[in-house]
This record gives C-alpha cells, sequence and structure tokens, in this order.
C-alpha cells in the first residue's frame, strides 16, 4: 500500500479515535505527498524525508527559541513521519557500504568523496540520511 494510502487511513482512524493533533498532522503529511505526486515526482520516500528534515530544523529553531512546547511538537511531527519511511541503515550496514563503494571506486583521498557517494546513492536511497552518509565517507577516506 502506498505510503498516501496508509497515512490517509492512519488520519481517520486517528479522528475517530479523538487524537486531533495527530490527525492534524497526518492530513498535512498526506497534503505534501500528494502535492509531490501532482507535480509528477512521485517519490514518496523522498518527500517524507524531506519533510522529517523540516520538522527537526523547525524543532531545533524552536528550542534555541525557549520555545519548547513547539519544539515538541515538531519533533513529535518528525516522529510520525519516520514512521512511515523504510527502516534505516545501521552504522554496521551504513559502515560496510562505504567501505564497499570505497573499494569500488579505488577512492584514497577526500576529493574523490564524489565518485564514492555516487556510488552509494542508490544503495542507501532512502535508508539513510545524507548527512550521515557523507560523515561517514569522510571518516573512512580520513582513516
Amino acid at each position: 500500500m502506498p505510503a498516501v494510502d496508509q497515512i490517509r487511513t492512519d488520519a481517520q482512524s486517528a479522528l475517530k479515535q479523538g487524537d486531533k493533533k495527530r490527525a492534524q498532522a497526518l492530513r498535512m503529511i498526506q497534503n505534501v505527498l500528494q502535492l509531490d505526486a501532482k507535480e509528477g515526482k512521485n517519490d514518496e520516500v523522498a518527500a517524507l524525508q524531506r519533510e522529517r528534515k523540516k520538522r527537526l530544523e523547525a524543532a531545533e529553531a524552536y528550542a534555541d527559541a525557549g520555545r519548547t512546547e513547539q519544539a515538541e511538537d515538531e519533533r513529535l511531527e518528525a516522529e510520525l513521519i519516520t514512521s512511515y519511511l523504510p527502516a534505516q541503515l545501521s552504522d554496521e550496514e551504513l559502515n560496510a557500504l562505504v567501505k564497499e563503494a570505497i573499494e569500488s571506486t579505488g577512492a584514497t583521498e577526500q576529493k574523490q568523496m564524489g565518485q564514492v557517494m555516487g556510488a552509494l546513492k542508490d544503495k542507501v536511497a532512502g535508508k539513510a540520511d545524507g548527512k550521515r552518509v557523507s560523515t561517514a565517507v569522510k571518516e573512512h577516506l580520513a582513516s
């Protein structure tokens, strides 16, 4: 079942249970996915990751401004979005993929990081945050 259909079902269920906050967050996510599909992108995972990242950044900004209630709401929405994303790679799995990509590209220096990232792109798509992947690649190339 596509994520947008599951989210629609979950939003209806949340409304029936009287959880308006959850239903509102799910509807917002559903709207983002529908807009993404309407624009022809049709990549639910990328859209969900983008929205999750926005929520985490907003939570950090709210927390820095001392607005803890809003920060907590944003964190809860990010967690909700995470539940619709594919399972993330463990550190061990990511490190193994990075080592494999470095070996296959023959990269030995930081300036070859783009080649390694390109080799990893399809293997980690939707399963690991780009920042996390680039950090792992940098660490492996530095050692």
